[in-house]
């Protein structure tokens, strides 16, 4: 295998890193972790991270794929399109088109493509299968678009792991530190780099009786459910005035 000398990261809070939180309150996230295991055996490795939170395709297509096309990486991580299914009025076709787009310009201008196969929600979020359609086309376009460019896919969809609250946020719409440290390690075996534990390893789960699980749902309806359906209905988004952590593509040190 040839050694990744350059990253850049694409999409929205899923590459950001929400909701793994470093002591000063900065995210880092799985693409983070990525970026730091290839930077300890190449020295001079770069890394950029143009993800926002709250990005719909649309918006990641206009701020950051022509961005990152003209750096010219080796290696360009995309991972987009769950924003833009779980809104109502999704047009897939048009995300199809955007997604398809995104994907030929990072192609054609670094070594390596990788992409993602969304992790499935439907096991864990009440409500969450009549979004399968919309994900299934997703997958299929994700598996199409890695074909005509012999992109890495992650396929985090299968991995029954990512099932577990346990690796969650309080959200339970983001992973948590250890969510992001398994995603991670997904990346990095896909990517042929010696793996360092079994990312798709059960986990051990917590033990709540009734009325735990009761108060975190209660605590989960006030401080995220409502706050998230209120920027729905607003148009606004948790990323607007948001720019990336990691903007340019400069050396990396872990």
């Amino acid at each position: 295998m040839n050694a990744h000398t350059s990253l850049v990261a694409l999409g929205d809070s899923f590459s950001e890193g929400m909701s793994d939180f470093q002591p000063d309150g900065t995210c880092r996230g799985w693409a983070d972790l990525v970026a730091a295991r290839l930077a300890r055996d190449t020295p001079g490795f770069r890394y950029a991270n143009l993800a926002v939170r709250g990005k719909l395709v649309r918006q990641i297509v206009n701020e950051q794929v022509d961005r990152a096309a003209a750096m010219r990486p080796d290696l360009v991580t995309f991972a987009g399109g769950m924003n833009d299914v779980l809104r109502p009025q999704c047009d897939m076709t048009a995300l199809t088109a955007r997604v398809t787009y995104a994907i030929d310009t990072l192609a054609a201008a670094s070594r390596q493509v990788v992409l993602f196969r969304v992790i499935d929600p439907t096991r864990r979020m009440r409500g969450s299968a009549r979004l399968l359609p919309r994900i299934n086309r997703l997958l299929a376009l994700v598996d199409e678009l890695a074909a005509r460019h012999d992109a890495v896919v992650v396929d985090l969809f299968s991995a029954r792991v990512f099932d577990s609250p346990e690796l969650w946020a309080p959200d339970r719409i983001h992973l948590n530190t250890e969510g992001h440290r398994r995603v991670a390690e997904a990346t990095l075996r896909a990517l042929d780099v010696a793996p360092e534990f079994d990312w798709d390893s059960p986990v051990a789960l917590s033990e709540q009786d009734w009325r735990a699980r009761a108060a975190a749902d209660l605590r989960w309806a006030r401080e995220h459910a409502g706050p998230w359906i209120g920027r729905r209905l607003t148009g606004r988004s948790s990323g607007d005035g948001r720019e990336p952590k990691r903007p340019d593509l400069e050396p990396f040190t872990p």
